[in-house]
This record gives structure tokens, sequence and C-alpha cells, in this order.
């Protein structure tokens, strides 16, 4: 069996794929996201491994250790500064954190040929900017690392004692040349950071190290046991779901959302609206509108009006389309796409003293929703279409929520059979990467066909009002900002 461990923003999701293709099990386990100041969003590496261990031990324990590879995703974005030796020396940077905002500002100075090979527009969160961020605020700290890593990267490296990074990853840092495969050594000297952070680069499928004789104990493995470089959390999301070429698109809704989907030709976007990034096989490129904000909004509206997942879902759905006039905006942590702008607010607006919690509610679902017809929007712009969508993540599961989606973004919605797509993205890699699978479409072969799960009601005049008075809340929100330029 093959191990594939996610690394996500709250919680480490394991799951053991069989030599044909079946998951044989999983198991998750969370940690905190920590805010120490306003805008911040952090989380200490040792709450991971601790979360790791627990995950993949009651894992093994369950469905027996022959685990013959193991193979890794993670989310994005984020920043470990470490020592050799893989100890951290600070909490991880999160992509959600917005303090970068100085040195996003900076990337603006680069001449645009260089910014141009980045394939992606300059945001908060993103590797780049933070590690400036670092250099700049906590210099000891930074002169004292010997690594930047990805948070899988560091999991890795805490698994195998091996130092390494990979493109799918290392494409969404703002430090990789996605004309040349390879780190932007210009960019990152010109921004003044240590090109030597950077862990040498391999490709997701390859093997990076074997688990060490302690990880091994830790986690109830056998040491020696080949360990993959893995892949970003949406690229191994694409790939555990079956999305292997060109033409289909797929959403992901989690604590953010993404849609993307496989392109014959890496173009990059000259609106600066959406993202290009490396794909976890050996070659290849996807379009990606990324949406900050999507379960995180949903939490904190359910967190700020005291209602559970349930009730929220009971209350909001029993309220007629278009929130009876209340809208929701909602970037709570600012936007990458359309606007990525760092500074954008969330909240609702058009209340009147007849609404109550439920109209919130309703109008919470519309808000993310309409952010991601927003995006659809941007890849049709580009030329990126689809009939349908394939839904992927656990965020899409409940059938009302799906069928808001459908009729927002005006397309059928196809669920694929697999919600932890990013486990079993990786634990493909590790089967890839030890000679099981001949190539990506042998591995994802034995998936069942996505079923259709929502199929739009047809034209809402009340959706589409609602939605013009979300498109119309976005810049006027960002009119009544204080010292704007």
């Amino acid at each position: 069996m093959f191990l594939g461990i996610d690394l996500g923003t709250s919680s480490v999701k394991a799951l053991l794929l069989t030599r044909d293709g079946r998951v044989a099990g999983e198991a998750s386990a969370a940690y905190p996201v920590l805010a120490p100041r306003p805008g911040w969003a952090e989380s200490e590496p040792a709450d991971w491994w601790e979360a790791a261990a627990t995950a993949v031990r009651a894992l093994v324990e369950r469905h027996g250790s022959a685990v013959e590879g193991v193979g890794l995703s993670g989310q994005m974005h984020g920043v470990v500064l470490a020592s050799a030796s893989g100890a951290p020396l600070r909490p991880a940077v999160l992509w959600a954190d917005g303090r970068a905002r100085a040195e996003v500002a900076a990337y603006a100075r680069l001449p645009a040929e260089m910014r141009y090979r980045l394939g992606n527009p300059p945001a908060g969160g993103m590797a780049g900017p933070t590690l400036a961020w670092l250099e700049t605020h906590e210099a000891g700290t930074y002169a004292a690392a010997r690594w930047a890593l990805q948070p899988k990267d560091w999991l890795r490296l805490r698994l195998t004692g091996v130092a390494a990074a990979e493109p799918s990853d290392a494409s969404a840092t703002l430090m990789y040349d996605l004309t040349k495969d390879a780190w932007a050594d210009d960019v990152v000297h010109a921004l003044g950071l240590r090109p030597d952070l950077l862990a040498p680069l391999m490709p997701s499928a390859g093997v990076a190290g074997t688990l060490t004789p302690a990880a091994a104990h830790r986690l109830g493995l056998a040491a020696g046991t080949p360990v993959a470089a893995g892949a970003a959390d949406t690229a191994a999301a694409a790939l555990g779901s079956g999305l292997v070429a060109p033409g289909p698109m797929q959403l992901t809704v989690g604590s953010g959302a993404q849609i993307v989907t496989l392109v014959e030709e890496a173009r990059v976007d000259p609106s600066g609206r959406s993202h290009l990034l490396r794909t976890a096989q050996a070659h290849g490129h996807y379009a990606m509108a990324a949406m900050q904000n999507a379960g995180l909004a949903l939490e904190w509206a359910l967190r700020v009006l005291g209602v559970s997942w349930a009730e929220a879902y009971a209350a909001a759905f029993a309220v007629p389309a278009g929130a009876e006039g209340v809208t929701f905006l909602p970037y709570v942590t600012g936007e990458r796409t359309p606007h990525f702008d760092p500074d954008a607010g969330g909240g609702w607006s058009g209340l009147r003293l007849g609404h109550g919690r439920e109209h919130l509610l309703r109008a919470a679902f519309e808000g993310v929703a309409f952010s991601l017809r927003q995006g659809l929007g941007v890849l049709s712009d580009l030329g990126y279409d689809a009939e349908s969508l394939r839904l992927a993540g656990g965020g899409t599961i409940e059938p009302a929520w799906r069928q808001l989606l459908a009729d927002v973004l005006g397309r059928p919605l196809l669920a694929t059979d697999v919600p932890s797509a990013s486990a079993r993205g990786a634990a493909i890699l590790a089967g890839l990467a030890l000679g099981e699978f001949p190539d990506e479409g042998a591995a994802c072969a034995g998936l069942a066909e996505p079923q259709l799960v929502a199929v739009p009601a047809g034209a809402d005049p009340a959706l589409d009002d609602a939605y013009a008075r979300f498109l119309q809340q976005y810049p006027a929100s960002a009119a009544r900002r204080p010292n704007r330029e």
C-alpha cells in the first residue's frame, strides 16, 4: 500500500491507497491556526508533526503497516524557517497571512520581463513576500536559518532528514521561473534574499529520501520506507481526482477555494487576476482562480452568529434566493482572484429591521458562491471553460449548498468519489516514485467517473439581482477606505 499525507491549514489527513487504486482507509488530526496579531496567520510546525504522527498511527493500526512508500501534499505558500536539521526557528507563516504588504509592493519595482517569468501576480501570504518581510523584521532569525521551506517540504525534512523542493509548490512562491522550470535566482537576488535558503528541486514523483528510524518509529512504519517529493495540495488534488489532461475544470472548496484547469500551453494571465502554476506531473501547467475566502469566511460567519454547520444549513436554505436584500462580502482575509487586494474587507450590507440571523447566513453562502462565479468568469475571459464543473474536497457535501453553487455558477456539478483528493494524489505520487504505476493516467484508471449531483435550476431573477448587488459592494467598500491612493 501507499500512504498519502496531506498537510492542510487546520488538519492533516492520512490515506492508504492499495496497488489497484482503492482507498483502504483514512484518518485525520487537527491543530490550531494562530493569529498573534491582527492580519497574521501562523502555525507551530511541532503541531503539524504531532498531528501527522497521530493520524498515520491511527491509520496503520487499523489497516496494517504494509506501507511501501509515502507521498506528501500540503497547503501552499507558507514559509518555515528551519535549521539544517529541520528545527523550526519560529512559527510557520501561512498563506492567509497579510503582514507583507510593503514586500508585495516591492515586486512592482522589478523589471516587467522578470515579473512575467514568475507567472503569477504578487499577493500577501506567498512565500517570496513573506521571506522578504522576515529578512527585514526578524533579521536574526533569518540569518540563522539554513532553509526556507514550504509546509509539506518541512514535514518531508522531518521524515527523511533531506531538504528538497518540487515544482508545483515552488511555482507558487514568486521565486520560481516558469519559463525555465527552475528557481528564479535573479528575482531572489533583486529582492535582496538568499538563494541558498531554497532547497534543491526534484520531480514531484521522485524519491526524495527514506524514513529515518526515529520518524518511522513515531509513525509506526518501517525505517527506510521511500518518501516521494510530493506536491502542493491543489496539484495533488487534481491528480488524486483524475484531472490529468486539459479540458475539465475542477472546483475545490476548503478554507479557500480554487477553480483549476490543466492547460495545453503555459500562458500568463495579462490581467493579473489568476495564477499559472506547475502540475504534479513531470511537465504541465494549470490555470487557477484562487479565492482566499470560502470555508474561512463561512466559519467566521457561523462563529459570529453562534451557530453550528447543521443549524446554518437549515436556517440559510429556508430563506429565499437573494436573502431578501442582504449582501455579504466574504473578504475577511483580503482577497486574491479577482482583486488581489490584501485590504479588501468583508461583512454584511442591506440590513433591515425585518432581517434575522437566517438572512445573514443565506447571504454568507451566496457571497462565497458569488466570489466563485467571479473566479470562473476570470478563467472564461482567458478562454478556459467547461460545460460542467468537477467538485473535489470536503467543503461541498451539503446538497442545498451544492444546488446553490450550481445555480450561481450556471454549470452542472459532478462530484468525485474521493473527498480527500489531495491525500490520494500524494499516495499516487508515492506509487509513481516506486514505479508501481507507469504514468498518471494508469494511476487514475480505477477511479469511478464523477457523478452528477446538482443541475442549475434555471434563470432566477432574485439571484441575478443579488449578484449585481454583490458586484457593487467591493468598489463601494474600497472607495470608503481611509488613506487610499
